[in-house]
């Protein structure tokens, strides 16, 4: 298996498992898990392909990403009374996802010929854009636009470094592995020592 293949397939795990607790703290049922697992895996990288005009959706024909949300959804059911207690996992299952799809959107763009500067923002949108659409759907704000931490702003930063690190020709694979990192540590950073941009 390639590392961009693994990069996808772990995004959206990890998501999923975000979309899934996000389900099971607003107590919905496992149809409504399964919705928001979904949405939350999928929905970033679906709004990119339709905007880049990819065709077909990077999810239609992928039974292994499917599967991989299904179970998911199974293993939040499966321990319904300890998971929820654990909100570093929560957070760090959301900062892990940001840094796979940050990396993902990024690399597809620019191998589909998208400049730097609008690849960036596409890794901005596959990699923020599902948790935004799973929180509009459980009805809460959503992180994207909350003070408080660097959330969009860590996927910018880690973007940013890509980009110049692959025209500083980087080893693809080190450049992809890096900006994981970078994206993990200023999400997790910015929680720990209450880093944020100024208020509007």
């Amino acid at each position: 298996m390639s590392w961009i293949l693994l990069i996808t397939y772990l995004g959206t795990f990890v998501f999923a498992v975000t979309g899934a607790l996000k389900a099971r703290n607003h107590q919905m049922d496992l149809l409504g898990a399964g919705i928001l697992a979904f949405v939350t895996a999928y929905g970033g990288g679906t709004v990119r392909d339709i905007l880049i005009g990819i065709k077909p959706v990077n999810w239609m024909n992928d039974y292994l990403a499917l599967g991989l949300v299904v179970s998911a959804v199974l293993i939040v059911w499966l321990f319904p009374d300890n998971v929820i207690r654990f909100r570093r996992t929560i957070f760090l299952t959301d900062a892990l996802g940001l840094g796979f799809f940050t990396v993902l959107g990024i690399y597809k763009s620019l191998a589909l010929g998208i400049n730097s500067g609008f690849a960036i923002l596409m890794g901005v949108v596959t990699a923020t854009f599902g948790g935004l659409l799973a929180d509009i759907l459980s009805n809460t704000v959503p992180d994207l636009l909350k003070k408080g931490e660097l959330y969009a702003t860590a996927c910018l930063i880690g973007g940013l470094l890509q980009v110049i690190l692959a025209k500083a020709e980087v080893n693809e694979n080190l450049n992809l592995g890096i900006c994981v990192v970078v994206v993990v540590s200023i999400r997790i950073l910015s929680k720990l020592k209450r880093i944020y941009l100024p208020e509007i």
